[in-house]
C-alpha cells in the first residue's frame, strides 16, 4: 500500500466502515496513509504490520505504531478477536497464501475489511483480448515481470473464497474507474465487469 492518500479512493470507503475509537490492525500498512486517516478522523487505537522496512520507517515517522512483519507468516501470533477491525487494503493479491491470510483476518478481528483491484474489470479483459499482454492500469501499475502481485482475483473469485471460509459479507462496495460507487442493487456479474476495485466488510 505504497501510494498517497489522494490516489487511493478506497481509503475513504474503508474509513467510513470503521466506528470511532475502534481497535484496528492494518495489515500491509504501506506508508501509513490509512492508519493516519483513521487516527485523525476516527481516533482509533491503531496498530500496523508492514513487510518493507521503508514502509515501517515512513509509518514511524508519522507517529504510527507499526512493526515489520509478513502477513503470510506473522498473523498467527495475534490472539483471537484481539481487534474490532482487521484491514487488508490492496494487499491480498500480493500475499503468497490469500486463503490462509483471509482466514487469519477473520480469526483476529471481530470484522475484517478487504479491498483489492478487480482483475475481472472490462478494461483488463479488453487489454488481454486485444493486446494479448498482461494489462497495466492505474490499479495494476506494474509490468508482469516486476509486479509484487502474485494472486490476481476477480470480485466473483473473492466472493467464492468468502463462501469457502464461511465468511458473511456484511457490506460490499465496488468502485468504477472514476472512483464512484456502483449501485448496491446491481448483481455480482455487473460489479465483476464494471468494478475496477472492491471493498468488502466481512465477519464470521
Amino acid at each position: 500500500m505504497n501510494v498517497s492518500r489522494n490516489q487511493r479512493v478506497d481509503l475513504e470507503v474503508v474509513a467510513n466502515l470503521i466506528p470511532p475509537q475502534s481497535r484496528v490492525l492494518d495489515v500491509g500498512s504501506g506508508d501509513g496513509s490509512l492508519l493516519e486517516l483513521l487516527q485523525d478522523t476516527k481516533q482509533v487505537d491503531g496498530r500496523g504490520l508492514e513487510l518493507s522496512q521503508r514502509g515501517v520507517n515512513e509509518c514511524v515517522a508519522r507517529g504510527l505504531s507499526v512493526i515489520q512483519g509478513d502477513a503470510d507468516k506473522d498473523l498467527e501470533f495475534y490472539p483471537d478477536k484481539g481487534f474490532d477491525f482487521v484491514v487488508l487494503s490492496q494487499t491480498l493479491q500480493a500475499t503468497r497464501n490469500p486463503k490462509l491470510v483471509l482466514d487469519e483476518l477473520l480469526r483476529i478481528g471481530n470484522r475484517a475489511i478487504v479491498s483489492f483491484p478487480n482483475f475481472g474489470h472490462w478494461r483488463v479483459r479488453m487489454s488481454l483480448f486485444l493486446n494479448g499482454r498482461m494489462p497495466v492500469t492505474t490499479d495494476l501499475p506494474y509490468s508482469w515481470y516486476d509486479t509484487p502481485n502474485i494472486h490476481f482475483c476477480t470480485i466473483r473469485d473473492f466472493v467464492n473464497l468468502c463462501d469457502e471460509l464461511g465468511a458473511t459479507v456484511e457490506k460490499a462496495t465496488a468502485l468504477d474507474a472514476n472512483g464512484q460507487k456502483i449501485g448496491l442493487s446491481m448483481p455480482w456479474w455487473f460489479w465483476n465487469f464494471f468494478g475496477q476495485q472492491a471493498v468488502f466488510l466481512l465477519t464470521r
